[in-house]
């Protein structure tokens, strides 16, 4: 039986590492999962331990191009953002993965704001909140500051899908996407790097802006493969879409977070947006995506356990409720007569089921999702909204979005390991012929 042309694909979340296979007409045939232990940092704080990553990756690659049944024809790599890899002069990590969650000093931090143009100047310009080590050049001036010995050692400072990359490239590169993920680093009323990377002689460490869509001829073990530069999962988890959706639409991406993101508003952030937790991505394209984010996730996770354990019920009750109209119509009116207030202000006591209670629960999740999803819906004609995730299974959350947004088309949308489909589809021209491709997303509309 001859081999089948596939496309591999390294996807790197917090939690997961996976490998995934994708034949020509982008069907996943493929897919292995590992979890890996953290490590820790100088400071003992815990971080991606970037050796035995480096070390994983590279075996799930050429365990791949051992497979009999499969011929890789190219690789790419996505990853999640706000996390550099500090390349030595030797072609090495010399530094930890820095964890983007790791508190960040103030005092080099307001100091930083002070000196350009304070805190909501310097956000319009990045189109991103102040968050600390998220803002990942702001992981860079720190060590710049910090440890300036350090920072003289350093050949290359690149993003983590970037880095993916270079261990079988050996190419230093930076993508569009990457930077313009809540860094700092770039300027997005120039479309050009932010004016204090030169100034504090950051861009020294930066490797050469290359088109996400380029992909690099290679030698692995004797075959001869295509591999992507990388890119940043949210950028890349919207490419799927970008490709199959030819009108105007607004995606709500579900999950822990619920991010909402507008390809098709280039208005700039107002201060009232970045302060509501607004932000911009980066097409990989290079055209920006205005996002609204909301730990929405969290936020049901933490109700239904209190629901659940009110009525001595099983922590996944919900998973057996059905939409019912009646109740969604008692909780909206409950909530508009008590002026739209959070679910952690509600006494249990006064639901009799536990039905009622969640119903009330998603009614009070979507009053939030929609205030969220209007902050990035105010210009454009976006007449169709998308949503996927957890939320898009949830029939009881979709049919009350859809009464939320009566004029507009909503649909629960699902596209199976978009995040690694859209890394594939960003080098479909460096490896597969097929000039059409159909069926990358499954929908369900509701009214």
């Amino acid at each position: 039986m001859s081999s089948r042309p596939v496309i591999a694909i390294v996807d790197v979340g917090k939690t997961n590492k996976k490998l995934l296979l994708f034949n020509e007409q982008y069907q996943m045939l493929y897919e292995h999962s590992e979890r890996m232990e953290q490590t820790v940092d100088e400071d003992g704080f815990a971080c991606e331990d970037v050796h035995a990553l480096t070390m994983s990756v590279r075996e799930m690659i050429l365990g791949a191009l051992k497979m009999d049944e499969y011929e890789i024809k190219a690789i790419n790599f996505t990853g999640y953002g706000a996390s550099f890899v500090y390349i030595g002069h030797d072609g090495n990590p010399i530094l930890p993965l820095y964890n983007y969650l790791k508190p960040y000093p103030e005092e080099l931090q307001d100091a930083f704001y002070k000196k350009y143009g304070g805190e909501k100047s310097f956000a319009r310009i990045a189109s991103s909140p102040v968050l600390g080590s998220l803002n990942s050049g702001m992981q860079l001036l720190r060590i710049k500051k910090e440890q300036s010995e350090v920072f003289a050692r350093i050949a290359f400072a690149l993003h983590l899908p970037q880095y993916l990359s270079y261990v079988f490239t050996d190419l230093a590169v930076t993508d569009i996407t990457s930077i313009g993920c809540h860094t700092n680093l770039w300027d997005y009323t120039k479309n050009q790097y932010h004016v204090w990377v030169a100034q504090e002689g950051i861009d020294t460490v930066l490797a050469p802006i290359s088109d996400s869509t380029v992909a690099i001829e290679i030698s692995l073990e004797g075959h001869h493969v295509w591999c992507g530069i990388g890119l940043h999962d949210s950028s890349s988890a919207l490419i799927p879409y970008l490709m199959s959706i030819h009108v105007p639409f607004l995606l709500i991406s579900t999950g822990t977070w619920s991010i909402s993101m507008n390809p098709y508003d280039e208005v700039p952030l107002t201060d009232e947006e970045l302060s509501k937790d607004c932000l911009c991505y980066m097409q990989y394209n290079g055209k920006p995506v205005k996002a609204s984010r909301l730990f929405l996730g969290n936020e049901h996770e933490e109700y239904a356990l209190k629901i659940a354990k009110h009525f001595s019920i099983e922590s996944d009750f919900f998973k057996e409720i059905k939409y019912n109209p009646f109740l969604a119509a008692v909780v909206e009116d409950q909530l508009i007569n008590r002026g739209n207030i959070s679910f952690s202000d509600i006494e249990m006591s006064i639901f009799t089921s536990a039905e009622l209670a969640y119903h009330m629960l998603v009614s009070t999740l979507v009053l939030k999702q929609k205030s969220s999803t209007d902050l990035i819906l105010k210009h454009g004609l976006i007449q169709q909204i998308y949503v996927d995730g957890g939320f898009g299974k949830n029939e009881i959350f979709m049919h009350m979005l859809a009464a939320a947004y009566p004029g507009k088309n909503i649909y629960s949308s699902e596209v199976l390991q978009a995040t690694a489909l859209g890394a594939a589809l960003a080098i479909h021209s460096s490896w597969n012929a097929k000039t059409e491709i159909k069926g990358l997303i499954q929908q369900r509309q509701y009214s």
